[in-house]
């Protein structure tokens, strides 16, 4: 995380979990369970039971956490891990000798009552068993929820399906995630809204291109610094492992140059195999196989799982399923995505043959002003065609639909994220107040749009004339910097528009 966060910060931002509206997101279960079982009703050595003394924090944390997601119109995907590659039973054996070694001082914490060290022992104790597993799976299915289960490593599974763009992005707190080639991976999502920690965002195309590394070297990157199928180099951090892969190219290559007096290169070293792991996973592709259906949640087969087997509060758990069933109903909204698609300038403009849903993201329902327009009317023509862009209105949105010809229309976030799509007769565009748009004749004939505003002030600030031709005018070796270009081409400009 740090090593990232010091060399590659563009790949890593912060978001808002309301951010992830109307979002796909694969969830690392086993991990969730985890933190669930650690934190859920847990007061040292006591956690949450039913009557017959079997553990449900792992239920409360899963019914409410999910809930949560729910309630934000994000629309989760739980993936349980499926039998551990063998090249991990070295990592899975320290983990039961921390248990171990875990039992012993918490019973020495007993006998003494040391109810600090009783906290902190017993939260190493916790594991998560195939029957924590199982109860979660059913839970999940009744609330209409997905539950994916691997053959393998859950992480790897989440990251096949968001490179399948089945789910926006993955959802763990284990980075091994971006070594299995996530391409968005967030940390924090699960976390309770109390801490108020924000979600962050990493995202892998971003996070190579500024390390300047290509994914197999991203791969011999983590390696060295340590993943749970080998060990790692004895006195190479995150650092100094950076700088071997970015002077060597490769793990073939640091071996053969690298001081074998100063890092002692542990005996058979299975790098190679590690290696194929987060390359090649066990992991399931089918269609079939990882389709993802979110249903209607079954308000008997809850109550009788929750209240009558485990012991849950019916009013709560009847009020929870109203919850889930509006939450149901919202995340039924899709995002501006849905209809439009991020594109580069320098590939040609993709486009769908669905109709545009408005939804509640852009706030455009009360529309005060009505205009016929017949531009833009020559094909290839732009609206104001002299200026191209223009960086929006400034007080309203605008909602075009159009009547006859075909558009290509367009806008920029603050995010720098162009969303366009051609449209036809019947299909309508929003474009969110303030924000830099355009609209393009691409049709062989006269276009004609009906345009609306949720403003009878909507006003327009066009960008040429406005950085060109204002009045004082900006100083020329501004514009020059902005644009990263000389004063005497700004002045060309400028007598275009003055």
């Amino acid at each position: 995380m740090k090593l990232l966060a010091d060399n590659a910060p563009s790949g890593m931002k912060e978001q808002k979990f309301e951010s992830y509206f109307g979002r796909k997101i694969a969830i690392d279960a086993s991990m969730s369970i985890y933190q669930f079982l650690i934190v859920v009703g847990r007061s040292g050595t006591e956690m949450l039971t039913n009557e017959a003394g079997e553990t449900t924090s792992h239920l409360v944390g899963m019914f409410s956490r999910t809930i949560r997601l729910l309630e934000a119109g994000i629309k989760p995907v739980y993936v349980f891990d499926g039998k551990p590659p063998d090249l991990k039973k070295q990592e899975l054996a320290k983990r039961y000798s921390r248990r171990e070694d875990a039992t012993d001082d918490l019973a020495k914490a007993t006998e003494t009552g040391n109810k600090e060290d009783i906290e902190k022992f017993s939260k190493r104790t916790v594991k998560v068993t195939p029957q924590h597993n199982e109860d979660c799976k059913k839970l999940l299915r009744l609330m209409g929820v997905p539950a994916v289960e691997a053959p393998s490593e859950a992480e790897a599974q989440c990251a096949v399906l968001c490179k399948a763009e089945k789910v926006y992005a993955v959802a763990s707190e284990d980075m091994d995630s971006l070594t299995f080639g996530a391409p968005k991976f967030l940390r924090h999502l699960m976390d309770p809204s109390s801490k108020k920690i924000p979600v962050m965002e990493f995202d892998i195309s971003k996070v190579l291109e500024e390390l300047e590394l290509s994914m197999d070297q991203f791969i011999d990157l983590c390696i060295l610094c340590g993943c749970d199928y080998c060990d790692s180099i004895r006195g190479i951090g995150p650092q100094t492992a950076l700088k071997l892969v970015r002077q060597h190219g490769s793990m073939e290559s640091i071996l053969e140059n690298i001081n074998k007096e100063r890092y002692q290169i542990p005996d058979d070293w299975p790098y190679n195999e590690a290696r194929r792991l987060f390359k090649e996973p066990l992991v399931v592709t089918d269609d079939e196989q990882t389709e993802l259906k979110w249903a209607a949640p079954d308000e008997e087969g809850l109550v009788n799982f929750l209240v009558k087997e485990n012991g849950f509060n019916i009013d709560r758990v009847t009020k929870a399923i109203e919850k889930i069933k509006t939450a149901k109903n919202k995340s039924s909204q899709g995002r501006l995505e849905s209809f439009f698609k991020p594109v580069s300038t320098s590939a040609p403009v993709k486009r769908k043959g669905t109709k545009c849903v408005l939804v509640s993201l852009i706030p455009v329902t009360k529309f005060k002003t009505l205009s016929l327009r017949s531009r833009p009317g020559v094909p290839g023509g732009l609206i104001y065609p002299s200026l191209g862009l223009r960086s929006g209105r400034p007080r309203a949105s605008e909602i075009i639909y159009v009547l006859e010809g075909e558009l290509l229309v367009g806008f920029i976030t603050t995010d720098n994220d162009l969303f366009s799509k051609v449209i036809k007769p019947g299909e309508v565009f929003v474009s969110p107040r303030g924000l830099v748009h355009f609209q393009k004749n691409t049709g062989k004939s006269l276009a004609s749009i009906i345009a609306a505003f949720n403003s009878q002030l909507p006003g327009i600030q066009l960008i040429s004339p406005t950085l060109f031709g204002s009045s004082p005018p900006v100083p020329d070796d501004i514009l020059a910097q902005t644009f990263l270009t000389t004063t005497a081409k700004i002045a060309l400009l400028r007598k275009i528009f003055v």
